[in-house]
């Protein structure tokens, strides 16, 4: 089984993405190209890591999105698949569609670099089912965009259907709600501005992160 890495131009965290996969979780990773218009035929989970794609020169996310591999990426979501957009992957998956709300300019207008408390809201996803409900955790943060927004009516509907996986225990950029990362409705589909991949390694300052990655590789070889 393959756990599929995009690479856009400007993609930073792809790197992280694979160590951890690799060398902490001991799956297969394979990076996947952007101009790619079909996924590795074994393909378990696709993870569309942070960095600044296309430069982030018109908005974050907002020219990825339009990239050969996303359409792939589109029908394997919709297929009931694992994705997982950390980051500048969140924001592509909110500019795709595939998530609701959008990413803005943090409420100070600053890159936000630090390690930050996260609230576990719903540990009962294939992606958090490794935590316990309401457990604090540590993730750092990297982004200058990362301010979650969605409306009143879209916020009902995703408290109203669980979709709430993480909240900020501070909050750093102005999210509504708190609001760290959010599932699609079906619950395949995550997206996070936090990053579990630099918090899954003792040596880089904690492991919490690698409970993330222990539940999406469970879930799968369970599903097998």
């Amino acid at each position: 089984m393959i756990y599929s890495i995009i690479r856009f131009p400007g993609s930073n965290c792809d790197w992280d993405m694979y160590y951890v996969l690799r060398d902490v979780m001991k799956v297969t990773p394979q990076f996947v190209d952007y101009r790619e218009t079909t996924l590795p035929e074994d393909t378990a989970a696709v993870m569309i890591p942070g960095g600044f794609s296309y430069g982030d020169y018109l908005r974050s996310g907002a020219i990825a999105r339009f990239s050969p591999i996303m359409n792939a990426v589109k029908e394997f979501a919709e297929a009931g698949k694992p994705v997982i957009g950390i980051c500048n992957g969140f924001q592509v998956l909110t500019e795709a569609g595939l998530l609701p709300g959008a990413l803005r300019h943090n409420d100070s207008l600053n890159f936000i670099c630090k390690p930050q408390n996260l609230i576990v809201e719903n540990n009962e996803t294939q992606f958090t089912k490794r935590f316990n409900s309401k457990q604090t955790v540590m993730f750092p943060i990297a982004h200058g965009e990362g301010n979650y927004y969605c409306d009143e009516a879209t916020l009902q509907e995703l408290k109203e259907h669980h979709q709430i996986a993480f909240r900020y225990e501070n909050n750093p950029n102005g999210s509504t709600d708190n609001i760290a990362g959010i599932t699609n409705r079906s619950g395949n589909v995550l997206g996070m501005m936090p990053h579990p991949e630099r918090a899954s390694d003792a040596m880089l300052g904690g492991e919490d992160g690698k409970l993330l990655f222990q539940s999406l590789v469970e879930s799968i070889t369970q599903n097998v």
